[in-house]
């Protein structure tokens, strides 16, 4: 793992981070269907079908204005670096303001993951499909040994 994650102590690692992760993720959605008016979740999966939909494009936005941010800091950065002269704490400046902007990338990417489960939960599509979907997208090379596939049938492309 990067040095900004962890399992914690006593833990063992899964085998997929990302895998588990959705999984659980998506089985915590899905289990909301059944929380009260209280619930962020419940409100987005019962409420108004503009909520989550609009919250999936907000959060998109987001995620491609803070990669905006992730690019600009790195221009900057590479700029002080090949610069003659410059401070070194204006070089580490620049480096914090990029891991910063890193991690704001990093966080608008899980608001959008979220809401975007939310919404496929909404319309009762599950993430073994989701996966059978983007699978379909591999060549049999790529695609995972095992991974799942949408049925012909079922195979919607628009254009």
């Amino acid at each position: 793992m990067q040095g900004k994650t962890y399992v914690p102590e006593g833990e063992t690692p899964v085998a997929s981070q990302i895998g588990a992760t959705l999984e659980a993720l998506a089985q915590t959605i899905a289990n909301r269907r059944g929380a009260g008016e209280e619930s962020y979740t419940y409100r987005l999966l019962t409420g108004c079908e503009d909520e989550p939909l609009k919250k999936v494009a907000e959060e998109a936005g987001e995620v491609a204005l803070a990669g905006k941010d992730v690019e600009a800091a790195q221009k900057s950065l590479d700029a002080h670096r090949a610069a003659a002269g410059v401070p070194p704490e204006y070089v580490e400046r620049c480096a914090k303001r990029l891991d910063d902007e890193t991690d704001h990338l990093r966080y608008e990417a899980a608001d959008v993951v979220y809401h975007l489960l939310v919404v496929l939960e909404r319309y009762h599509i599950g993430i073994d499909e989701l996966a059978a979907e983007l699978n379909a997208r591999m060549t049999p090379e790529e695609r995972p040994q095992g991974g799942a596939l949408i049925v012909a049938d079922h195979v919607r492309r628009r254009r």
